[in-house]
């Protein structure tokens, strides 16, 4: 039984979601050809610290860094390190925090640079894959409505859904119930009740859904090398139309791409 978050709750969960959302932005600032993976991780620490939180992925399960860094063909869980960011790269870059008790959850893929129209599609298909399946976050719904909305969307353009990585609850945890899978059919999974915190990530993929763990043990990628996008936001489950608790809009307001 997931229970859902009281109002007080809540409210301290929306300062990390406006956090891990301008922390997204200024990572965002300095996406361009020339900068290290790195660069990307010691500006969002920085920034995490100086906002008086703590970076919630490094140290999680044994993460060594305090973001996901994931170039190309990388879904998730990649290491930041000297790769230098070519032109026409995508990056996915997933960031948490941990502030008064609860976490905060978001992802975006950003362009590096001008990308070829392929690969602009899957960014642009893959964010309104997300959402759709946010649109479907009501209570009365069930995860499934979720997935199926993410799914049928990003399938009708060609792309393919992964199957092996999914959403999740979130609140005191990183992860909590319910899961939240990006496929699944109409009135499946479980059900969605008011005041439930969830993260809607759908991993999307330019060919193949299928993926393999690269030998780190932390990155998974693409098994065909083709690209693959992901975007991530942390919703309030509500009877009418679900709220969001962050947002894409510290990026799109003030990153040029």
């Amino acid at each position: 039984m997931v229970r859902p978050k009281t109002e007080e709750e809540i409210a301290l969960m929306r300062e990390n979601g406006l956090l891990v959302s301008r922390t997204l932005a200024e990572v965002g600032k300095i996406v361009a050809p020339g900068v290290s993976t790195l660069e990307l991780n010691r500006v969002a620490e920085t920034f995490i610290r100086d906002n008086g939180a703590i970076p919630s992925f490094l140290g999680y399960d044994g993460f060594p860094y305090a973001l996901c860094i994931s170039v190309n063909d990388v879904v998730v869980h990649g290491f930041p390190s000297g790769y230098i960011l070519q032109e026409g790269d995508i990056v996915s870059v997933d960031c948490g925090t941990l502030y008064k008790g609860y976490n905060g959850d978001s992802a975006y893929t950003f362009p590096v640079g001008e990308v070829d129209a392929e690969t602009q599609k899957l960014l642009d298909v893959t964010k309104e894959s997300l959402y759709r399946g946010i649109a479907a976050a009501v209570a009365g719904n069930r995860t499934g409505d979720i997935g199926h909305a993410v799914q049928t969307y990003a399938e009708s353009f060609g792309f393919s859904v992964v199957r092996e990585l999914i959403g999740h609850g979130i609140g005191r945890n990183m992860h909590e119930g319910p899961d939240v899978p990006n496929y699944g059919r109409k009135g499946q999974g479980a059900r969605l009740t008011d005041g439930m915190t969830i993260c809607i990530e759908p991993m999307i993929n330019a060919g193949l859904r299928n993926v393999y763990l690269a030998k780190d043990g932390w990155a998974v990628r693409t098994s065909d090398g083709r690209k693959s996008a992901h975007f991530e936001l942390t919703v309030v489950v509500r009877k009418n139309q679900p709220e969001l608790l962050s947002t894409f809009d510290f990026i799109e307001k003030n990153v040029e791409f």
